[in-house]
């Protein structure tokens, strides 16, 4: 699992460890593992070409020690300072010893130059600012960024891509964009949600001996979702391992049914039980002949996809909510439920929202809020975070990064996934397979958390290598994303 950690707490806990160990140990523990980093993306260290782009703090300090290593071991290294009074000294003063260069933001010809070093540059190294900035990058900052993104070298930022919100992930300007990261002690949440996952490509985490609390946002991997995973029993019958009820799908989308009872069959519930329109019954049985149709006992509902707004659907939508089981909703099902407000859930013993950007502005209209689709976009942390206060429920935030964020502060980003999920009926999917699991007894987080990992993973094997996939190919993979799940050894 990739747990990460606010500014505050990660200061705190370096603070911690500062006071224990002698001066200077801990940043050096942090430049020994981004230079051995540096030197394993570099065909070669010797005769290398290094520039360092260097603000001021702890975060160019860092670069400069770093950068001191690679000089010892035969790299040109240039120093672009572009705060040369407020330059890390004991960084300064060690590349200089080591054979490094250093150009001052104050010189001249220094953009000139800058620009031409990093053209010719094997490897540019980030450390203008560090967790601590707020804010897009300043002249000349903002250029050199884009001279770096130019290059033909690889990009590597210092704990964190300058310009990039921290705690966030939000961009707010200018930039940079690195193809690798280097971060130090524990993962920073602006790393793994976008727009900041963006721009930071690849991480690399250092073990630096901090011991953080509690994190304040978390990652999972194979093993912890196989952890996660029902696993039924010798002697389960179908009824004991879940059935979820589908109130999905209407005669003008009869589709949305098809592909939500079609992953759902893949979810791990034992079976499960269409309720809608007898016409989309027949169409649902023709794809899938072992759903049963009509109302009946459920553990679970999975209710909005093509369900249309209409008075039926409204209909349809509050006996659901009356059902005392929990209960995931998405698409058309948002709509109805922004109209009625958070109160319409207080019966409901738990509940997964899905929406995408534009349904979460609907979801804050029913809380009275105007909110824009590019304010969500821009801080998905915190808008799924006020949902799931506000609603009461596990938001699962569908986008670029799937944010996950339950009622009680808890937050979890989604890490598989590919842009070819971007695709008509991908949501019908995700919400057949999240609604199964969360009629197998996992709770409504669980069941969010594991049901994206599930779809991002089967929606990168369906489009594997690289080729366009339709709704119908993501949940035929599921089976294939849980036998690599299964697999991972959990």
């Amino acid at each position: 699992m990739r747990e990460a950690h606010s500014v505050e707490q990660v200061r705190a806990a370096e603070a911690a460890l500062m006071a224990v160990l002698p001066e200077g140990t801990l940043m050096q523990r942090a430049a020994a593992g981004l230079a051995a980093t540096c030197a394993g993306l570099l065909t070669r260290v010797y005769g290398s070409r290094v520039v360092l782009l260097i603000g001021s703090g702890d975060n160019g300090g860092d670069a400069l020690y770093a950068g001191a290593r690679l000089a010892r071991r035969g790299a040109r290294v240039d120093a672009l300072l572009l705060s040369p009074e407020r330059t890390h000294a004991g960084g300064l003063s060690a590349l200089r010893n080591a054979g490094g260069r250093t150009h001052s933001a104050a010189a001249s010809d220094f953009l000139t130059k800058a620009q031409n070093l990093i053209a010719a540059a094997d490897l540019v190294m980030d450390g203008i600012v560090g967790i601590g900035g707020r804010g897009s990058l300043r002249a000349p900052a903002d250029l050199l960024a884009e001279a770096a993104e130019a290059s033909r070298a690889v990009v590597v930022a210092v704990d964190l891509p300058s310009g990039v919100d921290a705690d966030t992930g939000v961009v707010p300007g200018a930039a940079v964009r690195a193809d690798v990261t280097v971060t130090f002690g524990t993962h920073k949440p602006g790393l793994l949600v976008d727009p900041g996952a963006g721009h930071a490509g690849v991480v690399e985490l250092v073990d630096i001996g901090l011991e953080p609390p509690a994190p304040v946002l978390r990652a999972a991997q194979h093993a912890d979702v196989a952890r996660l995973l029902p696993h039924p029993m010798r002697e389960t019958d179908k009824y004991a391992r879940g059935v979820l009820g589908l109130v999905v799908g209407s005669e003008r989308y009869p589709g949305a049914a098809v592909l939500a009872v079609g992953a759902a069959l893949r979810g791990g519930a034992g079976a499960l039980r269409y309720v809608g329109p007898r016409a989309v019954g027949d169409t649902v049985l023709g794809a899938h002949p072992e759903v049963m149709v009509g109302a009946g006992r459920v553990q679970a509902y999975a209710v909005g996809s093509g369900l249309d707004t209409g008075e039926e659907a409204r209909e349809r939508f509050t006996a659901v909510l009356g059902e005392g089981v929990p209960v995931l909703v998405d698409a058309d099902g948002l709509t109805l439920l922004a109209e009625l407000g958070p109160k319409s859930l207080e019966t409901v013993p738990g509940a997964v929202l899905t929406p995408h950007a534009g349904e979460a502005v609907r979801l804050f209209g029913g809380l009275g809020e105007r909110v824009t689709r590019d304010q969500v976009e821009a801080e998905r942390i915190r808008h799924a975070t006020r949902l799931a206060a506000a609603y009461r429920a596990t938001v699962l935030l569908k986008g670029g990064t799937t944010v996950i964020a339950d009622p009680r502060g808890e937050v979890w980003v989604n890490p598989t996934g590919t842009p070819y999920l971007a695709t008509a009926g991908s949501g019908d999917v995700l919400t057949g397979l999240t609604g199964a699991l969360l009629a197998t007894g996992r709770t409504p987080t669980e069941a969010a958390v594991c049901g994206a990992y599930l779809h991002g993973l089967a929606g990168h094997l369906a489009s594997a290598p690289g080729t366009p996939c339709g709704a119908n190919d993501v949940a035929a993979a599921l089976t294939a994303a849980w036998r690599a799940v299964r697999g991972s050894g959990a």
